[in-house]
C-alpha cells in the first residue's frame, strides 16, 4: 500500500501522528501484563519484537493466538518482495517473542498471490489460518487466502478476476468464521453498486456475494464497509459501513455510516444511521470504521471515528476522541 493510500485512507489518524516519519517505522510486537486485576496499579510494558522492513513493517491488525499458543500475524508492508516498501507478510511470534517471517507477498511476477495484507488472521476449525490481502491478485482487487501454520500459502479467491468485473467487489477486509464453517467478510468498494460488499467462502474457496452496499440511489443502506464482521449469539452477523446511511447528506458527504445487521443468507437490515440528532458535531458519533463486539449482556459495542466531541477538520489535526456507542439487537434502540 502506498504512503498516500495509508494517509488518504485514515487522514485523522496519519495527521495526529504527524510528526511520525511512517517509512522509518515499521512497527513493533509488544505484551501488557497486569500485574493486580483490581487496582491496576502495577504494569508491565514488554517490546517483543521491532520490525526493521525485511521481516515486515506496519503490522496494521491485531495478533490471533493459535491453538499452539504462539501468535500470528500479518503486516501491510515489508518483506522480502516489492523493493523498497515490500508487499507485506505473515508472520509467527512466540510469547516470548522470537519471530519467524511465514511469507511474503508478491513472491512472483503479477502479485498474483496478493499484496498489503491490512487485516488480521483467523485460524479456522481445521488448524490452517485465513486471511485477505487489500491489493494484488489477478486483477489487483485484493485476495483471500489460507496458510497452514507451517507457512504453505494458497489462494482461494481473487477479487475483481471475473468477466463481469468487479461485482465480487473489491479490497476485502478481515474474515471470521461462522459456525456453519465457512468464512464471512466485507470489501471495501466495489460490488454491484460500488458501495462495497458482504461476502461468504468456502474454507476450498467458493465465494458467494451476499449484499452489495449502495442499493438505493443515496445509499441509506450503508456504503463502503472499512471493518469486518462479528457474528451474534443469534446466529446473524453484524458490522458497520463508515459511510452512507438514512442521514445522507446532513453533516457528511456520504452519511454518517450505519450498523447493519445481515443473516447468513443475505438479508440485511440497518440497525442505525449516524449523525441522525443533525446539528454540525453529529453528537452520536459518525463514520464508524472498526468492527463490533457483542457483551454478554447481548448489546453490540463499537466506536465512531469522528462526531460526539470537538470540532472535525477533515485532513486536519485536529481528530476529537472517538465516540462509543451501544446498539441492542433491536433496529429502534440505539443508546
Amino acid at each position: 500500500m502506498s504512503e498516500k493510500a495509508r494517509t488518504s485512507r485514515f487522514p485523522c489518524i496519519v495527521n495526529t501522528l504527524g510528526e511520525m516519519n511512517w517509512r522509518k517505522r515499521a512497527g513493533a510486537v509488544f505484551a501488557l501484563c497486569a500485574m493486580t486485576a483490581i487496582a491496576l496499579t502495577a504494569q508491565t510494558f514488554t517490546t517483543l519484537y521491532s520490525f526493521d522492513g525485511t521481516d515486515g513493517q506496519h503490522p496494521d491488525a491485531g495478533l490471533v493466538q493459535a491453538t499452539n499458543g504462539d501468535f500470528y500475524g500479518t503486516t501491510a508492508n515489508g518483506g522480502t518482495n516489492c523493493a523498497p516498501g515490500g508487499c507485506g507478510t505473515v508472520f509467527k511470534i512466540t510469547p516470548s517473542g522470537t519471530l519467524t517471517t511465514l511469507y511474503s507477498f508478491c513472491a512472483s511476477e503479477g502479485c498474483f498471490d496478493g499484496e498489503n495484507p491490512t487485516a488480521g488472521l483467523v485460524q479456522g476449525t481445521d488448524g490452517n489460518f485465513y486471511g485477505t490481502t487489500s491489493a494484488g491478485g489477478e486483477s489487483n482487487g485484493g485476495t483471500v487466502f489460507k496458510m497452514t501454520p507451517s507457512g504453505t500459502l494458497t489462494t482461494l479467491h481473487s477479487f475483481c478476476a471475473s468477466p463481469d468485473g468487479c461485482l465480487d467487489g473489491e479490497n476485502p477486509e478481515g474474515l471470521v468464521q461462522g459456525t456453519d464453517g465457512s468464512f464471512y467478510g466485507t470489501t471495501f468498494s466495489r460490488g454491484a453498486s460500488n458501495g462495497g460488499t458482504v461476502f461468504k467462502i468456502t474454507p476450498s474457496g467458493t465465494l458467494t456475494t451476499l449484499y452489495s452496499f449502495c442499493a438505493s440511489e443515496v445509499c441509506t443502506d450503508g456504503q463502503y464497509p472499512v471493518a469486518g464482521l462479528v457474528q451474534g449469539t443469534d446466529g446473524n452477523f453484524y458490522g458497520t459501513t463508515a459511510g452512507g446511511g438514512a442521514n445522507v447528506g446532513i453533516n457528511y458527504g456520504t452519511g454518517g455510516g450505519t450498523v447493519f445487521k445481515i443473516t447468513p443468507s443475505g438479508t440485511l437490515t440497518t440497525l442505525y444511521s449516524f449523525c441522525s440528532y443533525g446539528g454540525i458535531y453529529c453528537t452520536d458519533g459518525a463514520l464508524p470504521d472498526a468492527g463490533l463486539v457483542q457483551a454478554t449482556n447481548g448489546d453490540f459495542y463499537g466506536t465512531t471515528a469522528n462526531g460526539n466531541h470537538g470540532v472535525i477538520v477533515r485532513g486536519g489535526t485536529n481528530c476529537p476522541p472517538p465516540a462509543v456507542a451501544r446498539f441492542s439487537k433491536s433496529p429502534q434502540v440505539a443508546r
